[in-house]
């Protein structure tokens, strides 16, 4: 974190606060986040990228880290965010992200959880295959609503990686629409 620095007593501390401190007041194992580091970061992805085109939306996805204090950050710093999980979705809106600044992602989405989005207008759902769409689409008809999407293509690239954390390649994929089948 930009704000590490070692005290007088020779302990680390972030963002003035002596960690020894907080692990002796909080126990550990122990998470501790800089508020000024995350500020930078975020302020850098948006003059980045709001440089090279002005209503780039710069998108946080939460499972990165969730927690409220840090979407009301992320929120502050002018990003979007991206959910996962209904419990995402939550944690967002109590955040305080408008609605349309939320992408619900997620391979798994329940029925409840998007009846969840979809009430609480959720701007753009992400959809991973023929199944969920037929889902929002049953869902959103059932109270008059209608709601931007976007479809997670999976391009057929085989990649040497472990197995278990492949997305993309060709068979056996539960992210998205394949493009070999001409689904997307």
């Amino acid at each position: 974190p930009l704000t590490t620095a070692i005290n007088r007593r020779g302990h680390l501390e972030v963002g003035g606060c002596d960690l020894v401190d907080l692990a002796y007041k909080y126990g550990t194992p122990l998470f501790v986040v800089d508020e000024e580091t995350i500020r930078a970061k975020c302020q850098q992805y948006v003059q980045a990228f709001r440089h090279l085109e002005e209503d780039a939306e710069i998108i946080y996805a939460s499972k990165a880290f969730g927690a409220l204090a840090v979407c009301q950050i992320i929120r502050e710093e002018g990003l979007f965010v991206d959910v996962s999980t209904g419990g995402e979705l939550y944690v967002a809106l109590r955040s305080g992200f408008p609605p349309h600044q939320i992408y619900f992602h997620g391979n798994n989405k329940t029925e409840e959880e998007i009846e969840f989005g979809l009430r609480e207008e959720v701007g753009t759902f992400v959809v991973d295959g023929l199944q969920e769409l037929d889902l929002l689409d049953r869902l959103s008809g059932r109270g008059g609503r209608r709601t931007d999407i976007l479809l997670r293509i999976t391009p057929g690239i085989e990649t040497s990686t472990h197995k278990y954390i492949q997305t993309g390649q060709i068979i056996d994929n539960k992210f998205g629409f394949p493009l070999y089948m001409g689904m997307a």
